[in-house]
């Protein structure tokens, strides 16, 4: 008997270890993770949503004229500008200060100490800006259309210019906001820390006030930072050929909109893999 029982047990397969799931799966998973708990928010949801949607409406209803004598009118303008600072928005400012909350309160070293890979933390946190960044361009659109007589692009072209504008904008920015959020000391001067300078390119990169209305030095500082490219981008999907008059070249430069996006994305990279921390200051 007891060597049956043996015999038995030496022929039994031996024990599968379980398969651990991707980086990619566990990226997804925590993009979900990440989603609910910002929706979760409210008050950080209405403000990320809101926070553009009533700039559009002040801007929209004071300034009423035609710039430079063009069909375009302001408010569809600052459509288009705005839609560049709410993808900037979603990933550089959401991302900086969200990871540097993060790092301050632990997350970030007790995700690290765990077997999952650190790029899922990272994968999770670009699905949830790509989700942020596509929703509040549609709502920006949106209202757009209906109150400002935006034109929504008809061939298939600018809709390719309009995707690469975005996957190119929205990846510079989420890596610079990578890179970024090591800067602020604290959660508690996170916000102040990068959302500052954020404020500051939005009036420099035509955002607030038309790109033909700023003085040239100006445009030459905006023209070194991806806001200025990523808004110009969009401009020539929405405003077509009668806004190309409002550009300091008198076109909208799409090689070298395409070449400085992906020149930032690749620095920003470079600055993440070099300066990246997953533990605060006070942790050594």
């Amino acid at each position: 008997m007891s060597g049956a029982v043996t015999a038995s047990t030496a022929a039994a397969p031996p024990a599968v270890p379980a398969r651990r799931p991707s980086a990619l799966a566990l990226g997804w998973s925590r993009a979900g993770v990440e989603t609910k708990m910002f929706f979760r928010e409210r008050d950080a949801v209405v403000f990320t949503f809101a926070f553009p949607i009533v700039l559009l409406a002040i801007f929209g209803s004071i300034f009423t004229g035609r710039p430079g004598g063009t069909a375009i009118t302001a408010s569809q303008l600052y459509t288009a500008a705005l839609i560049g600072a709410g993808v900037m928005s979603a990933s550089f400012q959401n991302l900086g200060i969200g990871i540097a909350v993060d790092r301050d309160d632990g997350t970030l070293k007790r995700l690290y100490g765990t077997p999952m890979p650190p790029s899922a933390y990272f994968v999770g946190k670009i699905l949830h800006v790509l989700l942020v960044a596509f929703l509040e361009v549609a709502i920006l659109l949106a209202i757009g259309v209906v109150a400002y007589d935006v034109s929504p692009p008809s061939d298939l072209s600018h809709w390719v210019t309009f995707a690469w504008v975005f996957l190119l904008g929205i990846t510079a920015s989420s890596l610079l906001g990578i890179a970024v959020s090591g800067l602020p000391r604290s959660a508690r001067s996170a916000s102040a820390v990068i959302s500052l300078p954020f404020v500051v390119l939005q009036f420099v990169s035509g955002v607030f006030i038309p790109i033909s209305e700023l003085p040239d030095w100006l445009v030459r500082l905006a023209s070194f930072f991806p806001l200025k490219w990523m808004c110009q981008g969009f401009r020539s999907v929405f405003l077509g050929d009668a806004g190309a008059a409002l550009e300091p070249s008198g076109s909208y430069e799409l090689d070298r909109v395409a070449l400085v996006l992906a020149a930032w994305a690749a620095g920003g990279l470079v600055l993440c893999l070099t300066t990246f921390r997953w533990k605060s200051r006070r942790d050594g």
